[in-house]
């Protein structure tokens, strides 16, 4: 056997893709790890975020390469035109929309992966049972029975398009799948907030159902749906001819972090027998923090729960995760029988419920595998005490602003999101956002409340502390000060290397 396996590799040698010296290649390889490494450790030493030059955008308008390049030729071109002006999510400066900021573990993890190549989508191999390992981890956080299922995907919004299709098929059967929606598809509604993800309405889309069937209820002055008016639209509807089938209660709203009454909306759901989905993008996780998980009461009766990791779970991206309550309706909603994905009593094809039976994807990476190394690492408690602590900043943030005459906090502090102005007119505001994030001093993100623009700083990095939100302040005051004054600003931002990459 094993001369038969040499034979088979000396055959096919000529169209490998392997490194010709792998000697070389490692210590290229070696060289990268490094300059990332150094990146992350220096990572004050750069701004947050800076514009695209315009040589650097026309550059990647060249042509499909046809020919072969060096590797430290492509890797040079990454350092100097890639990484200097990504996102900025790595820095402790950027506040902007709900990035979490990764961690070198979970970098290494990502490496780990790609070496192992793995196609999560089925078959019997190990990366599938740390896939499934977490999927238990979370059955147990979130109080849901051993029969729950779970699966990794890319993020919230996917988990929320296939939470819908799931109590869709629960409401309509498996044979719609077949079939189509038909007329009693048709007549389906869903609920949410007015503060809702706008993931949820493209999910309705998605699903054939049409963003008309979504009722968007108002919220309280917490920015919480109201309870009340979704109980009475949901009795509108039914008394018309309408099938409420579903309510998408928010554990931490996209614009403030507000959480809706959860216990309230499970009570809500379950008189009225309807799925209840909760979009807990990144406040799903507060449950590993002692202090916030009261917060999210009501979360553990759900029918299902959408989140993603690589927000407070400091994961890298991508890796969203949807649980589900009953895992024989998940595996109804998606399983899809075929000769070529056949299940075997034994042998590489074994097992019985593939990750392919629970969602749209045969071909899948191993997302769990970063997951898994960080949950370990750096275990639960700490990863509470991070989210924890991100609150306390966003309070510390809310401090500077109520003290400070010049500046207007525009909605209550729940999480770790602050909406803030400055008292000047909104385009004065939109300015001062736009002024800080080209500084390189920080990264905050706009929203609109109350008919106001808003400063948006949604604080997830676990690398963030009192200094850089009182750098955002500061910024906000100078920026907010020349900008009324209609004078143009020029702030030097701190220098880049490409060698910290």
């Amino acid at each position: 056997m094993n001369e038969i396996i040499r034979n088979t590799q000396s055959s096919v040698t000529h169209t490998s893709l392997d490194p010709q010296d792998w000697s070389e290649f490692r210590a290229l390889a070696h060289r990268m790890l490094d300059e990332t490494i150094d990146g992350i450790v220096n990572v004050r030493a750069r701004p947050v975020w800076q514009p695209i030059p315009d040589g650097v955008r026309a550059a990647f308008k060249a042509d499909v390469p046809r020919e072969a390049s060096d590797l430290a030729d492509v890797y040079r071109e990454f350092a100097e035109h890639v990484a200097p002006y990504a996102t900025g999510n790595v820095h402790p400066g950027f506040m902007g929309w709900v990035h979490g900021g990764g961690t070198a573990v979970g970098m290494v993890a990502e490496m780990l992966a790609a070496g192992l190549n793995a196609n999560l989508g089925g078959r019997d191999h190990m990366p599938i049972e740390v896939e499934r390992q977490i999927v238990g981890w979370m059955r147990r956080l979130f109080a849901f029975p051993d029969s729950a299922s779970g699966i990794f995907v890319t993020g919230t919004s996917m988990a929320n398009l296939m939470a819908v299709l799931v109590a869709r098929t629960s409401a309509l059967g498996t044979l719609a799948r077949q079939y189509g929606i038909g007329n009693d598809g048709a007549l389906l509604t869903a609920y949410t907030s007015q503060a809702a993800h706008g993931c949820v309405a493209r999910a309705m889309d998605v699903a054939g159902l049409g963003t008309d069937a979504l009722r968007k209820i108002g919220v309280d002055a917490d920015h919480r749906i109201d309870v009340a008016a979704l109980r009475a639209q949901i009795a509108i509807d039914r008394d018309v001819g309408f099938k409420p089938f579903l309510v998408v209660a928010s554990a931490g709203t996209v614009d403030i972090g507000a959480v809706d009454d959860l216990k309230a909306i499970a009570e809500l759901c379950r008189e009225e027998g309807i799925w209840f989905h909760v979009d807990g993008a990144f406040g799903a996780l507060a449950i590993l923090a002692p202090e916030l998980a009261p917060l999210i009461g009501g979360i553990e009766l759900a029918d299902s729960i959408a989140l993603d990791f690589h927000k407070w779970g400091q994961v890298p991206y991508d890796a969203g995760f949807l649980l589900v309550r009953d895992g024989e309706q998940h595996r109804q909603a998606f399983a899809q029988p075929a000769a070529y994905l056949r299940r075997e009593a034994r042998g590489l094809a074994a097992g019985a419920i593939w990750p392919c039976d629970l969602g749209p994807d045969l071909s899948r990476g191993f997302r769990a595998l970063k997951t898994w190394f960080t949950l370990k690492t750096f275990g639960t408690d700490r990863l509470g005490a991070v989210i924890a602590r991100s609150c306390a900043l966003a309070k510390y943030l809310e401090t500077r602003v109520l003290a400070e005459p010049r500046l207007e906090l525009l909605a209550p502090v729940n999480l770790n999101i602050v909406c803030f102005r400055y008292r000047a007119p909104d385009e004065v505001n939109r300015e001062i956002v736009a002024d800080i994030q080209e500084s390189g001093i920080a990264a905050p993100s706009s929203t609109t409340l109350g008919g106001k623009f808003a400063i948006r700083a949604a604080i997830v990095n676990h690398r963030t502390d009192e200094t850089d939100i009182d750098a955002l302040v500061a910024a906000v005051l100078e920026f907010g000060g020349r900008r009324s004054r209609d004078t143009v600003i020029e702030v030097e931002a701190p220098p880049l290397a490409a060698q910290e990459y």
